[in-house]
């Protein structure tokens, strides 16, 4: 495993973390056991990272991680949840300091533990990044002992900038990957230079850089792939990493002409995403603790070459830039 500061936390993370969306729905079905074990097997691949939310199963997904660190009992552990996609309704003005007190607390609940390592504001309305009084109640909340550190979850590559104007924003999560690569133009940089951590979302492109996909595959009703493709519940851009199904089927095909032999396809997809300079952490997802395994053990792979690079960057800029590019 490789290991990296996550920003300005300070805290040092495994650079392959665990993501925890799955765990609360919007995936199809993932068993309570079968998350736990999951969460094991990240943790006996090096991972120790681990990023979740309160609305992942309305705060199933935090409460399945609190179930871990009790049965692990490893310091080293560092949790980062998410907060705001409980507003009702979904506007800036529910982005109260009372709203965003109650949301923490009820976090520290079930995640069961004195205070977050880190909280992150989760994908708000475009104009909450731009408010100094949602930051000013973050900072009361760090200075009260309930957070450690906050930073922002964003869509796109304007709100990450504005986010980064504040200067006690920690992290910036963003999509990011081989269909994705908008951010490394400013957003990467920007935040290199300011001290912030990035952490890499959607790193295999909703399972479509994993290559098993056909343009015949199906997904339950209530996976996200399934009822989310053109943006109908949430923001299109987290589904397939915004490209259309079929193109992102005939892009994943040459992308898995691109990996070596004898290396997964998320394995390189992941690898690439570690090259990329400012990156602290990519969180995977994983239904089963074979596929956690297979992630953390991404890290072991050397660094990709200037031709496969170069290949990566044409296939982008061929099939995929016309439909992402302009809009995150």
């Amino acid at each position: 495993m490789e290991f990296s500061v996550l920003g300005k936390t300070g805290r040092e993370i495994s650079a392959i973390g665990q993501g925890c969306w799955q765990f609360g729905g919007d995936w199809g079905s993932v068993s309570d056991q079968d998350a736990i074990e999951v969460l094991h097997a990240a943790a006996d691949g090096g991972v120790t990272f681990y990023d979740t939310a309160d609305v992942y199963g309305d705060g199933h997904s935090e409460q399945l991680v609190g179930q871990f660190l009790r049965e692990r009992r490893d310091d080293s552990f560092v949790v980062a949840t998410k907060l705001g996609r409980r507003a009702d309704p979904f506007v800036a003005e529910t982005y109260t300091r009372a709203n965003l007190r109650a949301w923490t607390e009820r976090s520290l609940r079930n995640l069961g533990v004195d205070a977050l390592d880190l909280t992150q504001l989760h994908c708000p309305p475009t104009p909450v990044y731009s408010m100094p009084e949602v930051y000013d109640a973050l900072d009361e909340m760090v200075s009260d002992g309930w957070i450690r550190n906050y930073g922002v979850s964003v869509e796109t590559v304007d709100e990450a900038l504005t986010a980064l104007q504040h200067p006690g924003v920690a992290t910036i999560q963003i999509i990011l990957n081989v269909f994705r690569r908008k951010p490394l133009e400013q957003v990467l940089p920007a935040a290199a230079a300011s001290g912030v951590g990035i952490i890499a979302r959607v790193p295999l492109a909703s399972g479509l850089l994993t290559g098993r996909f056909t343009e015949d595959t199906t997904f339950l009703p209530t996976d996200h792939r399934a009822f989310n493709r053109h943006g109908e519940s949430f923001d299109q851009g987290e589904t397939f990493s915004g490209v259309p199904y079929e193109v992102g089927v005939a892009a994943a095909r040459e992308f898995t002409e691109i990996v070596p032999d004898g290396v997964a396809p998320a394995q390189f997809a992941l690898r690439w995403i570690l090259d990329q300079e400012g990156v602290s952490a990519v969180i995977p997802g994983a239904s089963r603790p074979a596929q956690a395994a297979a992630n953390a053990a991404a890290a072991s792979l050397p660094p990709l070459d200037a031709d496969q690079l170069a290949a990566l960057a044409d296939l982008y800029d061929r099939r995929i830039r016309e439909y992402v590019h302009p809009r995150w």
